[in-house]
């Protein structure tokens, strides 16, 4: 693939409601432009860019694949992004590095959820977009009603550029409102043909919506217009083309992926409507470990500097690295600087990834998309950069997972399997994380949603040869004390030979939320001797992280040491240990225990018209509402809210809200389970120990 200069290139990222048919349309993209010399098919798997086995298994987008289409002397790079909920962070990563959105939209379905969701992440990273209304060959496929809910929706400036010849089964080809020529696909070939004379009063009458669009971009096309001149074909083209970079219009075309109708059409708007890297403006960041700026030209004549979008995880060719350069050119066997964690990386061979082809170049250019193998330690997100010239580019704002489980290894002794697997996969995806729990033992991880998590254990299965299961996660209670206690305990046994002997007394109370452990010694005239007292507290602090009432870790206790008596040759360290735990033991049981519990603060994001469901829903969950506050259209319902009900909410939210809610959680603070819930879990704690 040949080289090309920035003002050549064009970024490109498919977004889209999941089954809208983005990678279908990419694979024709592919084809048509000659860079396959087969169409390749998701449904029947063989798909280029949906190479994965689990994207082969279920027909759905999981990563983002790049797609390098060379078109009359331009480089367009294809972003395919998934459009299922739970890989939000792929399409994401997606728009940040992308110059331009398509918005890929079902001409059976219309405007979806999916649709809405990727509408407004196009906002913003406020970019210049298209929308393309796909599968117009399919059954019930409506043009006019999908291209009414679009302009409710989003406004007059979403105007059609093109319109069907035909829909569903009769569905032939596509009228160019901006050419004025009717243009019909069948077998693989267009032929050219005059506007049908059914669609001629549609096509006067979107045509001149489309002039008077086009002339309000500009103020003297705009004079122009008002007094009636027409406008030239150069001077629509011109300013479809600067309308669309500025946003203020949004076209619309169509056509079939699987005709491949519309294909060659949509690569040259592609190219004339979607700005090349050079005409967004210069990119700005800061000099690492100051607030000052720095500034780059999106030019090859700049100094490097690059954007980490994505990493793949391989276990045999190791980490792989994509990223966009931004301004300068980074080669091949060359050095950079990561200016984000402040370490050197070797550049070894950089190529462009074309699914899971990899094609080699000598350097890439300001505005492109490349990929390296086996950098030591760069992560997505961070920016790569020559040391005299540092710079930290933004970096990529990725959704907090909200979705916990428990992951558990099928075979015993598989455990440093499954924390090598799991860290590569961390590696790759900035929306998925593990930690361990030390209350409860388990290592939980947690994803955007079930399918999210889902694959990931499929993947330590495929990818790292451990199988794995995943269970609602136990809640990290904590037990404590409301009440006093004063126990004695003598702990007395006589085996023969040598005995043990060791005699506590105790005083036990309570002590404010996170006060912690509080040890005090309050022995006169040796009644315990010194050298014991280590032990006492220690038998004391192992009980605490034992538990008493159902295994969980004992907080906010202080324990005095006041009295006790010691036998000369049987007392010892272990028989006060076991005398303190004991008396602990005891003591704990008579001073009121009570189990606490993590309280979540929860911040939900909903429509105005889901407001009340979600109220109700986290009413139920034993929530307590703090507060209320409106944001474009959505309001922001604020609450507290026990984990023990939150392990599962992202799937509850998104069956409420049919997906268009979110919510992000943080810990704020433990509190006294009720007593009937505090009943269960004891009850349960036993029954597993039993």
């Amino acid at each position: 693939m040949k080289q090309y200069t920035t003002d050549k290139l064009r970024n490109v990222a498919l977004v889209a409601h999941g089954g809208a048919g983005k990678t279908s349309l990419a694979e024709a993209l592919l084809f048509q432009a000659g860079a396959t010399k087969r169409l390749g098919s998701v449904d029947q798997g063989t798909s280029i860019l949906d190479y994965d086995p689990e994207e082969v298994k279920r027909k759905i987008s999981i990563t983002t694949s790049v797609a390098p289409i060379e078109w009359k002397g331009y480089k367009i790079n294809i972003l395919d992004t998934p459009g299922y909920f739970d890989f939000v962070g792929e399409v994401i990563g997606s728009l940040r590095v992308a110059d331009g959105a398509v918005i890929v939209v079902c001409a059976t379905n219309g405007v979806e959820v999916g649709t809405e969701k990727v509408w407004g992440y196009a906002d913003e990273r406020d970019l210049p977009r298209m929308v393309f209304i796909n599968k117009m060959d399919r059954e019930n496929a409506d043009f006019f009603k999908v291209l009414a809910r679009l302009r409710e929706m989003y406004g007059q400036q979403v105007i059609p550029i093109q319109l069907p010849i035909g829909q569903a089964e009769g569905f032939k080809g596509i009228v160019d409102l901006v050419k004025m020529k009717g243009f019909i696909y069948s077998n693989g070939k267009v032929e050219e043909v005059d506007i049908p004379d059914e669609l001629q009063a549609d096509v006067e009458s979107y045509r001149e919506a489309l002039i008077e669009a086009a002339a309000v971009t500009d103020d003297e096309l705009a004079m122009k217009y008002l007094e009636g001149e027409p406008l030239s074909q150069e001077e629509l083209e011109k300013a479809l083309g600067e309308g669309t970079k500025t946003r203020q219009i949004i076209p619309v075309l169509c056509g079939s992926s699987l005709l491949g109708a519309g294909v060659d059409a949509f690569l040259d708007y592609c190219i004339h409507c979607l700005p090349a890297p050079n005409e967004t403006g210069e990119v700005k960041g800061v000099v690492p470990g100051s607030d000052e700026e720095a500034v780059r030209k999106q030019s090859a004549d700049e100094s490097l500097s690059a954007l980490v979008f994505k990493t793949m995880a391989d276990p045999y060719v190791g980490r792989l690295t994509l990223f966009r350069v931004y301004s300068g050119v980074l080669k091949s066997d060359s050095q950079v600087y990561n200016a984000t964690r402040q370490i050197d990386e070797r550049i070894g061979q950089v190529f462009l990834i074309r699914g899971k082809e990899q094609i080699p170049v000598d350097s890439v250019t300001a505005g492109d998309l490349a990929a390296v193998a086996k950098l030591q330690g760069t992560l997505t997100g961070d920016t790569l950069c020559v040391k005299n010239a540092p710079i930290v580019l933004p970096s990529i704002q990725f959704p907090e997972p909200t979705l916990m489980m428990a992951i558990h290894p099928k075979a015993k002794g598989d455990e440093d399997k499954i924390a090598s697997g799991l860290a590569r996969l961390q590696e790759e995806d900035p929306t998925f994380t593990v930690t361990r729990v030390t209350e409860t033992g388990q290592t939980v991880v947690s994803g955007i949603g079930d399918m999210h998590l889902e694959i990931i254990a499929s993947r330590l299965a495929s990818k790292f040869g451990v199988g794995v299961e995943l269970t609602v996660p136990k809640v990290p209670y904590k037990e404590t004390i409301k009440g006093k206690a004063d126990v004695e305990y003598k702990h007395k046994k006589q085996t023969g030979g040598r005995g043990q002997y060791g005699h506590v007394l105790i005083r036990m109370e309570p002590l404010p939320p996170g006060g912690g452990f509080e040890f005090v010694d309050e022995i006169f005239g040796g009644a315990v001797p010194r050298q014991f007292i280590p032990a006492v507290e220690k038998g004391v602090q192992e009980t605490m992280s034992e538990g008493v009432l159902a295994g969980y870790p004992v907080v906010d206790v202080k324990v005095t040491l006041y009295d006790g008596s010691y036998h000369s040759v049987d007392s010892s360290e272990m028989a006060f240990k076991i005398a303190a735990s004991m008396a602990f033991k005891k003591g704990f049981m008579q001073a009121s225990p009570i189990l606490l519990e993590p309280i979540m603060s929860v911040e939900v994001k909903v429509p105005e018209a889901y407001m009340g469901d979600i109220i109700g829903d986290l009413n139920k969950k034993r929530g307590r509402i703090l507060g209320m506050d409106p944001e474009n259209g959505y309001q922001i319902i604020r609450a507290l809210v026990p984990q023990a009900e939150l392990f599962r909410y992202a799937t509850d939210l998104r069956s409420i809200t049919q997906g268009r809610g979110s919510f992000k959680m943080t810990f704020d603070h433990y509190e006294e389970v009720p007593a009937n819930i505090a009943e269960q879990v004891i009850a349960e704690a036993q029954k597993e120990n039993a």
